[in-house]
This record gives structure tokens, C-alpha cells and sequence, in this order.
């Protein structure tokens, strides 16, 4: 199963703290924050940081993992004021691994051109231009769909290195 399919099956549980949320005392290998502060921020990088290292990923990757998903994170709230993030623990079919699955998803103005959003230095805000393909280093996988208008979902893996 692709990394698109697999995103596009899964159904993803409530926020910590509501019906069906991980108690707080465990790490969530699976939830989602809405974004629409810096508060928010920040709780998604604590529990994206807290499932990584639950899975069992290096201090080196947690945090790889940590710094895209915070770069994307800032993305939606910067550029489209709110949405989503949602993280899950996967395994990869035929394989005995697991992963680190994140969706970004916001209903902002959308990527006019995801090719030149992801040249190292191209940038329509006041930053480095290092967002999108900083995290995409970072990652092993990514996938991005964005429609002007309409909003951008960012998907992204990591997978255990064993």
C-alpha cells in the first residue's frame, strides 16, 4: 500500500483529552492538534515528540522528526491562520518496521507552484525559504497537495532504522 493510501484509509481519533484519546500519562502514537496559535504549535511538536520516542527513534531522528513537523506547523498558522496536524504509528507492509506518519492540512490560500515552493530559498513570506524543502530532508517520505484557493495537505513519513 502507498503512503497516499494508507493516509487516505486511516480515520484519526480525537484530540488528547477527548473520547478516545491515549490517557495523558501515555505517550498518543496516534492523534491530532488543531492549529490556530502558537500555543498549538507547541503542543504538536510535545506530542509528535512523545510518540517518536515512544516508537522507539533515535535522538537524532526524534529530532528530525520534531523539527519538520514544527517548520510545517508554523506553515499553517503562519500562512493559512489554522488547521491541522494529525500524527499516526504505522508499519510498512511485507516489512517488519514501523513509522511516524503526519498529515499538515490547512484551508488556506494554497501553493501557487509546489515545484518552486520546494527550491531551497524560494520564499513568499519574510523567511529563509528552508520550510518545505528543509522537512523533506529531514523526512523519508513527502507528499504535498495544494490547491490555490482551497487550502494545502502535507503528508510526511519516517521510518525506524533497525
Amino acid at each position: 500500500m502507498t503512503l497516499e493510501a494508507k493516509f487516505q484509509s486511516q480515520r484519526f481519533p480525537s484530540s488528547p483529552g477527548r473520547p478516545g484519546a491515549a490517557p495523558a500519562s501515555q505517550p498518543a502514537l496516534q492523534g491530532e492538534i488543531a492549529i490556530s496559535s502558537e500555543n498549538d504549535i507547541v503542543a504538536a511538536r510535545r506530542a509528535i515528540r512523545e510518540a517518536a520516542t515512544a516508537l522507539g527513534f533515535s535522538i537524532v531522528d526524534v529530532t528530525r522528526i520534531v523539527t519538520a513537523a514544527s517548520e510545517l506547523t508554523r506553515n499553517i498558522y503562519q500562512y493559512a491562520g489554522s488547521g491541522t496536524v494529525r500524527w499516526r504509528a504505522v508499519h510498512q507492509a511485507g516489512l517488519a518496521t514501523a513509522g511516524l506518519q503526519l498529515v499538515f492540512e490547512d484551508h488556506g490560500p494554497g501553493i501557487a507552484d509546489v515545484d518552486q515552493a520546494m527550491e531551497s530559498g524560494f520564499t513568499t513570506g519574510r523567511g529563509m525559504g528552508l520550510g518545505l524543502p528543509g522537512a523533506r530532508r529531514l523526512m523519508d517520505e513527502m507528499r504535498i497537495q495544494s490547491r490555490v484557493g482551497m487550502g494545502t495537505r502535507i503528508e510526511i513519513a519516517k521510518w525506524l532504522r533497525k
